[in-house]
């Protein structure tokens, strides 16, 4: 049985638009072909799923014009590799616990603003196939991600007009 305490708590964030893409974000200062990824952070403590995944979206890409769309079952995990020298790992998480949200964007291109608070996670961002993400991220997260896959893709569709 997995031990989640040692576990981050974190949210992600899938962002489709009305073709049915989805948002990816190349992290900055990040170096190799597996460099993009979903929105994604901490929860604070005490803080709502939900509000939490508003709050990381809001912080990392700029847009608030989303409607809602699903969350995942559970907690989807993740470990940090052995050779991991991030923060995270450094304070003592194993690796993280994601609950996931699918939220259909409802405003224009326009509104992303990867530089819209503290220092940019991201420093480009592209709408792509939902079924594209599991190999452009960093291997050691491509099985969730391909869980979350599993969970959305219902979503992946263009709205009808």
């Amino acid at each position: 049985m997995l031990d989640l305490a040692v576990y981050r708590p974190n949210v992600g964030i899938v962002l489709f638009n009305l073709r049915g893409e989805i948002w990816l974000g190349r992290r900055a200062h990040a170096g190799g072909p597996h460099v993009w990824q979903f929105p994604q952070g901490g929860v604070d403590e005490g803080e709502d799923l939900f509000q939490a995944a508003l709050r990381e979206l809001q912080e990392e890409t700029g847009v608030s014009s989303v409607s809602y769309l699903a969350r995942t079952e559970g907690w989807i995990t993740y470990a940090f590799p052995a050779d991991y020298a991030g923060s995270k790992a450094a304070r003592g998480w194993k690796g993280q616990k994601q609950a996931w949200f699918a939220l259909r964007f409802t405003g224009e291109d326009s509104e992303v603003r990867l530089d819209a608070h503290h220092e940019p996670e991201f420093d480009a961002w592209r709408w792509a196939p939902l079924n594209q993400a599991p190999e452009l991220v960093v291997p050691f997260k491509r099985t969730a991600y391909e869980q979350v896959v599993a969970a959305f893709g219902e979503y992946a569709v263009p709205l009808a007009r």
